[in-house]
């Protein structure tokens, strides 16, 4: 858990922008690894693939799969079909595509105990925003109604974390600067990019650090 706290006695929290997979859900590593069970795929092939993939992804050095399917210029069918060329099983037969996304992410779950954090930020006069980087993932919206103020899917605006203009695009949504704003998300390099907007970050590794340091932050 890392937390940038150096404007918090100049700025009062006005909003909470949180990350969807991995903070609202169960763990992304979870979830893959029940799905690789399942399916029977080649541990290690995956590993391999999506080391590079998500490398490129991040670090910003070349383009891949990943970036058109958060962004929404890759069809959610075609993402499966270029990442499924790239796997076997494990008795070296290929990974069918139809459906991939759908099988890799159906073990996430919600974590109430987060969501219950977000409802008494929410009850105590901040506002709140869900900024994800979309996979074609079916969002359990009923979850976000009366919770979230803003809504922000990157392959519906066109954007994608860590880009600098998906967070100007959600900043200007609830109408602030990025100095009235904390950004919770499990991946360092997306918190990173919210610092450079001014935004106070969170990396958040459990719903027990994450309401400590919105606590540290006066936003409970």
């Amino acid at each position: 858990m890392t937390t940038n706290t150096g404007t918090d006695a100049v700025n009062k929290v006005e909003a909470v922008i949180t990350d969807w997979g991995g903070v609202l859900t169960s763990p992304l590593n979870d979830a893959i690894a029940l799905w690789m069970r399942a399916d029977r795929i080649d541990t290690a092939r995956y590993k391999d693939v999506m080391r590079t993939w998500v490398r490129q992804a991040y670090d910003g050095s070349e383009v891949n799969p990943i970036h058109g399917l958060e962004d929404g210029t890759l069809d959610v069918a075609e993402f499966e079909r270029l990442l499924a060329a790239e796997l076997l099983d494990l008795d070296g037969a290929p990974v069918p595509a139809d459906g991939l996304i759908a099988r890799m992410f159906a073990a996430f779950e919600p974590v109430e105990p987060m969501y219950a954090t977000l409802r008494e930020v929410r009850a105590g006069g901040v506002r709140t925003a869900l900024l994800s980087n979309s996979w074609g993932n079916d969002y359990p919206r009923h979850l976000f109604a009366g919770l979230f103020d803003e809504v922000v899917i990157s392959c519906e605006v066109g954007l994608r974390k860590p880009g600098e203009e998906i967070f100007r695009h959600t900043l200007d949504r609830l109408g602030l600067p990025g100095e009235a704003c904390v950004f919770i998300d499990d991946i360092e390099h997306n918190v990173a990019a919210a610092e450079r907007l001014g935004m106070r970050g969170i990396v958040h590794t459990s719903p027990a650090a994450t309401a400590d340091a919105l606590r540290a932050l006066g936003a409970l």
